[in-house]
This record gives structure tokens, sequence and C-alpha cells, in this order.
């Protein structure tokens, strides 16, 4: 790892107080022209001792407004000192977690994984109108059947068709001669430039689309496309427990990745990711915002600080060691289960390297299913599935408790 590392608590607190020393302080300078301050003092005491541990919670009490790209151009100076750590964040996610070179990536910290999804769809549909010429009618979305439903709710804003690819129902993976069908026929209907989204660990399944079923059609037809990674969940798991994986920015095929903060790194919510390669993300600056310094490239304009500072404390308490070992744990509990389940005959799908199992529901009776609050794929009569995500505090008591009530009910039967 080029700049990931552990540091002592200590180090943390110091690098953060130096950073808000360099913000704007509300409480203490004259800064009449922000329409912001820090959080009420009637409600929130800045002075409160506890702060004094707790950098995190500092900042949001501080209250930095993070509006704007720190990785492109300039940004607002009155928020300089967490702005840098917002970039020293997006550096390890960029270039240790995701293998891109130095310097050749923007992005920032988005209110959530639906939100970055839907910056990066504007960012390609912006990029299409504006080097191609391409009408709305000539772009379509491809996606496939698992993906999460922020790509629907892109489509809908941003005036854009969505191709779903079907996927094979046991192994979850694209059939290509359907995606091949589809993708002509959207050729027949107009259809010049596609904005691809390839899956890193779908949200009910943990499924990991192989990129190259979309690029490998979409190529040999010579058409334009760009491809997005969601890795909103798997982002944070999948780089760890398959160390081969290509599916980052060492492949050129790749142009942006969203990964969400507030799922396997315990980040408050809403804490996403969007990184890009340079040269995209201009594509959507909104000059009229001329009052922003440097002007604003993000879906959210005004979000918190405090959410790149959290990630930051997360981050280097860790190191990339302890993270991942922290991976391998959940991945042997995981493993665990799965055999559990085998010997149960119940059957179930997982991504080999992903911390989600997903049972048949025709095999999991649902007050089972309530009891142990399983997540099913739909909320009605014609739900097929259950998902059991294997998190920080799914232990194996816990796992063992959902084995034994399904075997009681198996062995009755």
């Amino acid at each position: 790892m080029k700049y990931w590392k552990k540091l002592p608590h200590q180090s943390l607190q110091s690098r953060i107080e130096q950073a808000l020393k360099e913000n704007v302080d509300f409480e203490k300078d004259t800064s009449l022209g922000y329409p912001a301050s820090k959080l009420d003092d009637k409600v929130f005491y800045s002075d409160a001792p506890f702060l004094k541990d707790a950098p995190t919670l500092k900042t949001y009490v501080a209250n930095p407004n993070h509006i704007g790209c720190h990785t492109y151009g300039s940004s607002e100076s009155a928020f300089k000192g967490t702005q840098e750590i917002e970039r020293e964040v997006l550096r390890v996610l960029a270039v240790d977690f995701f293998k891109m070179e130095d310097e050749q990536f923007d992005g920032y910290i988005a209110p959530g994984g639906t939100e970055a999804n839907i910056q990066a769809i504007w960012v390609f549909r912006n990029y299409f109108n504006h080097n191609f010429d391409a009408s709305n009618d000539e772009i379509a979305i491809l996606a496939s059947e698992d993906t999460h439903y922020s790509i629907p709710k892109a489509s809908n804003l941003l005036n854009l068709d969505l191709l779903q690819a079907k996927v094979e129902f046991d192994t979850r993976q694209i059939d290509p001669e359907a995606l091949k069908l589809m993708i002509e026929e959207a050729v027949l209907n107009g259809k010049k430039y596609f904005i691809v989204i390839a899956n890193m660990a779908t949200t009910m399944f943990g499924s990991v689309d192989d990129p190259d079923v979309y690029t490998d059609i979409l190529e040999s037809m010579n058409l334009e496309y760009k491809m997005h990674i969601d890795g909103a969940y798997g982002g944070f798991v999948y780089p760890f427990s398959n160390l081969k994986s290509d599916v980052n920015f060492s492949n050129p095929k790749i142009s942006s990745i969203t990964i969400d903060a507030h799922k396997m790194l315990q980040a408050p919510y809403g804490t996403g990711v969007y990184l890009a390669r340079k040269g995209l993300i201009e594509n959507v600056l909104t000059k009229e915002a001329e009052y922003v310094e440097g002007m604003d490239l993000t879906l959210c304009g005004s979000r918190s600080g405090a959410n790149a500072i959290a990630v930051y404390m997360i981050l280097f308490t860790y190191g990339p060691y302890g993270w991942y070992e922290k991976i391998s744990i959940l991945q042997m509990r995981t493993d665990w289960f799965c055999k559990q389940l085998d010997q149960l005959n119940v059957p179930y799908f997982r991504n080999e390297h992903m911390n989600i199992v997903t049972l048949y529901s025709s095999h999991v009776p649902k007050d089972i299913a309530e009891k142990f609050d399983l997540v099913p794929e739909q909320h009605n009569d014609n739900n097929k599935w259950y998902k059991v995500v294997i998190m920080d505090h799914v232990e194996i008591d816990n796992l063992l408790q959902l084995i034994d009530a399904l075997k009681e009910r198996i062995e009755i039967a």
C-alpha cells in the first residue's frame, strides 16, 4: 500500500485538530459571508468535555461544508483543512484500493451510494452529449436485473432508457446471449451510446458481474460505451477477499467506481464515495454556481465534511493489515455458515469472495425468516429469496441459532 497505513489514535486526533484549525472557526472568526455556522450551541455543546477525545463528533459540531470537488481545481478556502483530509481518503481509495495511478482521479465523498451512482450516470450522459452531440434518446443504460434500485432512479431523473439484462436464477450471472440480443434490438431502435453498470456485489445476492460480458459484446459491435462499477456494498470487501480481482482502475475499460463507507466500513449514514478517471467529472460542472469557489461538480452541492473525517478515522485506525484481518474473519464465518447449510441441504447462492448468503425461500419457513430478520427479495407472496449478511455484529453463535431453527423444522417435517 502506498498511502494507507495504521496510525495511533493520538496521531489521528492531532491531524484532525490541525485540520479544524485551518478551517474557518464560526465561534471565533469574523465570517460574515457564509450561509452556515457551527451546530446550534443551545443543543450541541461545543465545550462538552467528551468532544476532546472524539475528533469525528468534534467535526460534526464544527460543521464544515465540503461543497464542490476537492480533487479538481480550487475549493472553498474556508474549509481547506478538512478538505485536505477528504483528498487523503480519496487517494487511499483510488490508489491503494482500486489501483489508480497517482493524481489521475477525481471524486468526492457523497451522501450515499445512490447519489454516487446517479452522479456517475449524469457524468457519462453529459460526456456523450458534449463529445458526440448525442441526444438522450440515443443513450441507454445497461445493467443486470439484480442491479440496485438507484439505477432505475437515475434512468428516471436523467431521462435515459434503462435496459436490464437477464441473469441465471441459480448463479446470478448475466446471460450473454440474451444481453447481445437486447443490445442488438436497442441499436435497431436508435441507441448508439451505452452507459454500463457492472456490480461489485449486488445488494441482494452479493453477486459480482464480469465486466467483459458487457464490453466484449459492445466492442464487437463497435459501439461507444462508458463503464461504471457499483461497488457500494462490495468495495470494502471484494478487493481484500479476491486479491486477483481486476475489477478496478487497472482495467482501462472501467471509468468510475462507487463505494459506500456506511456499510462494511461502519461509517455514519450517509457516506458514499464517487471516484472517476481524470477528464470526466468536468462534464457536470455547474457554471452557474459562481459564488462557490471552484464552482460545483457534484449532484448534492453542500455536504458534511464530518463524513470524510469519519472515513479517515476508520481507515487509518485499522490500516491495510487490520482491515484484511477483519474481512478474513467475516469470510471464515461465511464459509462456516455455508457448510452448515450444505449439511442441511438448504440451497443458497453465495459468491465465494463475499459475505452475503441468499437462501431459497422455499427452504426457509416465513416465521423463521421473520424471527431472525432475514431480508426478502420481495415483500410479497412472490418472494423467492432471503438474505443473510454476515457483518461485524453477526457472530457464529448468531448463525448457529438460525441453523438450529432450520434443522429443527427440517427434522419435524
